[in-house]
């Protein structure tokens, strides 16, 4: 982990030396200290590196009272609103998140200029948008597609034994069924995997229900009474448990969280790696054991003839709070700005300003790095025809809570498919209700 924030935190900053961030006016709010908290992670932290720019072209100062994994930020954001403790400005939300925090976040119409929203892309603004009002600044979106090792497709003995065990040629996998047998068939445990997924927490609720919907099924009946307890749903879930349970995934899988993933992917330990291009760089950086060995092809499709797509865009928030809105919108202008964006699109973090998708490809195409310009044209295409949120309902939060121990539970075989499923579906049917659903 200290070698890639070191790789990356080099990186930035010899770009920062020559992209001119503090060039705009972003106003003059000498000696105001603004109060914010920050997601934290290794694919996050170089963007903040650039923080000391705005403090130098505005006077003001930055005191960052959180900097944690979006877990555990949302559970503490969730706490000081319960509390009434919510005494900061600026906070990381995402666009998935976003309507929980109905009572602390801040309107940007009219402190964010239309000229700044106007170069985002429509569709994350629209994702952005609750009730009618812009309530965050996208800062990079994700959607999840394939990473593999192309040598362990490419080799001729795989290719023999795989062929004479399944009945198809090697290739990277067209549809889940097919990635099953594939990370079945690499899986030599200990030494290598053939996937592995992030276990607990949304992690797993999200790649459950982007699998449900890729068989054909939903989370939510027209009524709002849960749907992902059905024939598709237990589809979806037996893909997860028949992995573990055939030791085709490493047996901590069910604790992993998204950085156990790529770090994973990157000591070689797995075939084959479900994931946002944000790891990209990292990928076939000098701290990569896969370095140059590595594909990427858009995300399988499920039973129902749909690639999974589960998506959404992190993005920086405005307390309702906040003493000095002016200095929280500058602040968040500053940090997804086209630069600051070029900056985090470098490594793979997909940009949420239009013009930036073509300014990265174009900056990629003539540096030669076809392996980057192959990713943003993958991962282009996903966001294009292929992405999906889950519903943008304040009640996210409480239903995937409700939903992942179950996933869990099934997954480690403390309880069966079906009757996981049924008691997540209880629990969800009791969560709605209360909210006055049906």
């Amino acid at each position: 982990m200290k070698l890639f924030e070191q790789s990356f935190t080099a990186t930035v900053a010899i770009l920062t030396l020559v992209t001119p961030l503090h060039a705009q006016d972003y106003g003059n709010f000498e000696n105001y200290t603004l109060r914010v908290k920050l997601i934290g992670g290794a694919q996050y932290e170089p963007l903040y590196t650039l923080i000391p720019e705005w403090e130098a072209a505005t006077g003001a100062r930055v005191d960052i009272l959180s900097r944690k994994s979006h877990f555990e930020l949302d559970r503490e954001m969730k706490q000081d609103i319960a509390a009434g403790g919510v005494e900061y400005c600026v906070f990381s939300s995402h666009t998935n998140f976003a309507p929980q925090y109905a009572a602390m976040n801040q309107p940007l119409d009219g402190l964010v200029g239309q000229d700044v929203i106007a170069a985002f892309s429509p569709l994350v603004i629209d994702h952005a948008t609750v009730d009618g009002k812009l309530v965050s600044l996208p800062r990079h979106s994700d959607v999840s597609n394939l990473f593999y090792v192309r040598s362990l497709y490419e080799d001729a003995d795989n290719k023999a034994r795989f062929k004479a065990q399944y009945g198809y040629d090697l290739m990277p996998p067209e549809t889940w069924n097919q990635a099953s047998d594939q990370a079945i068939f690499f899986a030599d445990p200990p030494n290598r995997y053939g996937t592995h997924f992030a276990g607990k927490d949304e992690a797993i609720t999200g790649r459950f229900y982007e699998m449900l919907v890729a068989n054909g099924g939903k989370l939510f009946n027209d009524d709002w009474t849960a749907a992902f307890n059905g024939p598709e749903g237990q589809e979806a879930l037996n893909w997860f448990t028949g992995l573990y349970q055939e030791k085709a995934v490493p047996a901590g899988t069910p604790n992993y969280v998204w950085d156990d993933l790529g770090l994973g992917f990157a000591a070689g330990n797995v075939a084959f790696d479900l994931d946002w291009a944000g790891w990209a760089g990292f990928f076939n950086s000098k701290d990569s054991n896969i370095r140059n060995d590595i594909g990427v092809v858009l995300a399988p499709k499920g039973s129902g003839g749909k690639r999974t797509g589960w998506s959404g865009s992190h993005s920086f928030s405005i307390t309702q709070n906040c003493e000095n809105k002016e200095a929280a919108a500058s602040f968040i202008t500053f940090l997804t700005s086209h630069e600051a964006q070029m900056i985090e699109a470098r490594t793979g973090l997909l940009p949420t300003r239009t013009q930036v998708w073509d300014d990265i490809i174009a900056e990629f195409k003539d540096q030669d790095n076809d392996f980057m310009v192959e990713v943003f044209e993958v991962w282009g295409e996903s966001m294009r025809d292929h992405a999906f949120t889950p519903p943008l309902i304040a009640e996210w939060g409480e239903v995937s809570n409700a939903l992942w121990p179950q996933l869990q539970a099934a997954i480690v075989g403390d309880k069966s498919v079906e009757d996981a499923l049924n008691d997540a579906a209880k629990e969800v049917n009791e969560i709605m209700e209360d909210a006055g659903y049906n």
